[in-house]
């Protein structure tokens, strides 16, 4: 599902060039669901952004279901991951002036207004949020936010979902039930890379990847949490 091959990024400040990856191969199989984990500053969130092509290698390939996404345009990007990928991030980036049915339904990607909100109802009413939907994000909780940021990521059907500290800002509890949406989508066959620092979140995935100043040292199998 995910190749890397031999993959550098370099960002350029003003005085040198820093190396946020360097170096990286690696292989992530359709259906795993694997945890990245590391010191900050260690290159997780650029990989993910690599992942997602929201940015590009600075040397090294890249390829997403076997399409090379770090050679395609820009356009061809944007299109390719309104068709396969999701993306959900710790600090929920939902439009405070629309609501919440409106947050999910603006990821609406090459099917009929109708089927979008349809779509979206369901997600949210999957995700206990019925009763919610003309509400603005200010007035959830940070737990409710992240659901329906994850309704969002979900919308189009995607095959990856790609998470960047998820629950970072939720309390134990709403912290557990994004892990258990995230967990659905994976039973269903969903494939995930999940950025995390904490233990119980990195205990969902089937495989666990550590990242040292931009560099892969540890891949391995994780216990899944119960």
């Amino acid at each position: 599902m995910i190749q890397f091959e031999r993959v550098h990024k370099n960002y350029r400040t003003a005085t040198r060039d820093v190396a946020a990856i360097s170096d990286l191969s690696l292989a992530i199989n359709e259906g795993e669901f694997i945890a990245v984990r590391g010191p900050s500053g260690c290159g997780k969130s650029t990989l993910l952004s690599l992942a997602g092509g929201l940015v590009l290698p600075t040397q090294g390939r890249i390829l997403i279901d076997g399409q090379p996404i770090s050679e395609m345009t820009a356009a061809e990007r944007s299109s390719f991951r309104g068709d396969k990928i999701g993306f959900v991030f710790q600090m929920f980036h939902l439009l405070p002036y629309l609501t919440i049915i409106e947050n999910v339904v603006v990821a609406g990607n090459g099917v009929t207004s109708a089927e979008v909100r349809e779509r979206a109802e369901q997600l949210l009413s999957d995700f206990g949020l019925t009763d919610r939907l003309t509400h603005r994000p200010g007035e959830l909780s940070a737990g409710e936010r992240q659901r329906v940021a994850l309704a969002r990521a979900l919308l189009n059907h995607p095959r990856l979902l790609l998470a960047d500290e998820p629950t970072g800002n939720l309390d134990p509890e709403n912290a557990s039930g994004v892990l258990e949406l995230l967990a659905h989508f994976h039973e269903q066959g969903g494939t995930i890379l999940l950025v995390t620092h904490h233990d119980r979140a990195a205990g969902y995935a089937d495989r666990s990847l550590a990242l040292d100043q931009g560099r892969l040292v540890e891949s391995g199998a994780v216990e899944t949490t119960t």
